[in-house]
């Protein structure tokens, strides 16, 4: 009887548990379709509020969440802006009676200076139809006064600064951690400056590695400074002389370098945008947030026609079959460019590519893709903030090639890495092994045992062969002579501006540029046609089931091992880089 009560009393919470849900569900909805309907309409003298400081992706889901209205845990504080949306908004603004001018909010944006040179040119076309920017800041990182100095007018808080002060690179090195865990790397390479295996083999960069990040680094805080030193009317020498001195982080520093046009507190920033609006000193600004006004009517015409131009997007490291966010999964990749060259509306496919590379086999698989489209239409390349390694292995088939000036590429050269967990099993662990093989390597290879010398040698003949096929095809593709494309290889990274330089990309400039050759390849003249993304990106439940499954998954390594939780995940993730990989060097975080 006791048991039977407990069943009805767990039928009945569970009854009022779905009735609470579904509640709030239908709340949600009705909230975000009120939302909808009152997002249609903008008032005059409206200024369109560009909150930058989250994390930018290529193309972003719509801004669809029937709960964010009503607060609480399904609303992101970090939600991912899409660099698509960005574009348009800024696009439509320039067109639309309604906005006068832009309030740039780009003190910590979480993304790559190619992604951001993509927004800034957006901003400076912007300013063409004789409307303000405006920027208020507290603080601003590197990358943040990058975008921000394309402003009209720049306001620093009196007690705030800016991190103006050149880019760093920085690299993780574990052979450290390695040792002491009894983990012994096992690795193949072909190419000195293929440095990606470096952190688990030395404690600080070889100088082939220095050498080239030197030159990257070089090469982009040239442009970046050429760049801010147009919008702000400076000198490159001068920003040199401001960041090696550390003039800017203290604000009357920025005024005095005329690195911003004001000091002051935000309500004088909103005094001085009154006043470009032309209001009273008692009104309020009427601010718009991008993805409201995403949704009001667009002031640009509709375009009706059926002609396309199909971008198909792979953004993140490269892995076989499907992929979750975050990852290019090939099957995915390969369906997706397999569809737009079958589609008799797509006159031309655009391959926009921001990855550092990774699986070596899955790489090979889209290239094939990609020179089979090419027999059938136009295919161009657009390099985001990376298309290395991998990422250039799946660009270099295309008819032409368009980077950013600030897009890290090349890379062309291949590894392999194991990992010994022997030592680490038995002396840690106390776990050991033994085995019984029907032949000579049945159980190679494997993480039990350390390589003999023949299973060494048979693997780097074997990477060796995989560079010769990757920079065979890389010169077919470049048009190039082997000998003049190896000494382009070795797995060096370029930045966009050297790759045009040495003939590894075609032209410098953005998604868009490469969407109006891709155009012209395919006798489409300007607005006889739409661009289209693929994939779709994913709507809101499908992005809360995915955010709860790796919530779910950390769980169960939390239960499993408490407190050694994170470091059983770093095995798992080095476990996961095993194998033949077309990557970038990683671990580096830009500064």
């Amino acid at each position: 009887m006791l048991q039977f009560l407990k069943y009805v009393f767990a039928t009945i919470i569970g009854l009022l548990l779905f009735t609470i849900i579904g509640v709030i569900i239908l709340a949600g909805i009705g909230a975000a379709v009120g939302s909808s309907e009152e997002a249609t309409s903008l008032k005059d003298k409206s200024v369109l509020k560009l909150d930058l400081n989250r994390p930018i992706v290529e193309n972003a889901s719509d801004d669809n969440n029937p709960f964010k209205s009503l607060g609480g845990p399904f609303v992101e504080d970090t939600e991912e802006m899409g660099l698509v949306q960005i574009r348009d908004g800024l696009k439509r603004a320039a067109a639309d009676s309604h906005i006068k001018g832009i309030y740039l909010q780009a003190h910590y944006p979480q993304a790559g200076y190619s992604t951001l040179e993509e927004i800034r040119n957006a901003l400076i076309e912007f300013k063409k139809s004789g409307k303000f920017v405006y920027s208020y800041g507290e603080m601003f990182s590197e990358k943040g006064y990058y975008l921000t100095s394309v402003a009209d007018k720049i306001y620093l808080n009196p007690s705030g600064g800016m991190d103006f002060n050149g880019i760093s690179a920085e690299v993780s090195f574990f052979k450290g951690a390695l040792d002491k865990l009894d983990i012994k790397p096992v690795i193949f390479r072909v190419g000195e400056y293929k440095s990606a295996v470096e952190p688990y083999l030395r404690e600080n960069m070889s100088d082939a590695n220095k050498a080239q990040y030197t030159s990257l680094l070089g090469s982009l805080n040239d442009h970046i400074y050429g760049q801010i030193a147009k919008s702000r009317n400076l000198q490159v020498a001068d920003l040199k002389k401001v960041a090696d001195d550390l003039i800017a982080y203290k604000p009357q520093g920025a005024l005095a370098s005329k690195l911003i046009s004001n000091v002051g507190y935000y309500d004088e920033f909103e005094t001085a945008l009154k006043k470009e609006l032309k209001a009273d000193e008692d009104d309020k600004i009427e601010f718009v947030g991008l993805s409201k006004f995403l949704k009001a009517e667009s002031a640009i015409p509709y375009n009706d026609s059926e002609n396309k131009i199909a971008v198909i997007v792979g953004e993140g490291a490269i892995v076989g079959a499907k992929a979750d966010k975050g990852n290019i999964g090939s099957d995915d990749w390969v369906a997706e460019l397999r569809k737009a060259r079958d589609d008799k509306k797509i006159k031309a496919i655009v391959l926009r590519i921001d990855s550092p590379g990774g699986s070596a086999l899955a790489s090979d698989v889209m290239w094939r893709e990609v020179e089979l489209a090419k027999k059938v239409k136009p295919v161009i390349a657009s390099m985001g903030d990376y298309a290395a390694s991998g990422g250039y292995y799946m660009a270099m088939a295309a008819d032409e090639i368009v980077a950013q000036p600030t897009t890290i590429t090349g890379s062309i050269g291949i590894f392999a890495q194991f990992f010994n967990f022997e030592n680490f099993l038995k002396n840690k662990l106390g776990i050991t092994h033994d085995r019984v093989n029907t032949n000579a390597h049945s159980d190679f290879p494997t993480v039990t045992r350390d390589m003999d010398e023949f299973e060494k040698a048979w693997f780097q003949k074997s990477i060796e062969a995989g560079y010769e096929t990757f920079t065979s095809k890389a010169a077919k593709g470049r048009k190039m002579s082997i000998d003049k494309l190896k000494s382009l290889a070795g797995g060096r990274v370029w930045s966009g501006i050297e790759a045009k330089q040495n003939g590894l990309v075609d032209e410098l400039g953005g998604l868009e540029d490469a969407v109006k050759l891709a155009a012209k390849k395919a006798k489409l003249k300007d607005g006889d046609f739409k661009t289209r993304f693929y994939p779709q990106p994913k709507n809101f439940f499908e992005e809360f089931l995915d955010k709860k499954e790796d919530e779910a998954e950390a769980k169960i390594l939390q239960t499993q091992f408490g407190d050694l939780a994170p470091y059983v995940k770093q095995l798992k993730d080095l476990k996961a880089r095993e194998g033949v990989m077309m990557l970038m060097p990683e671990v580096i975080e830009f500064k």
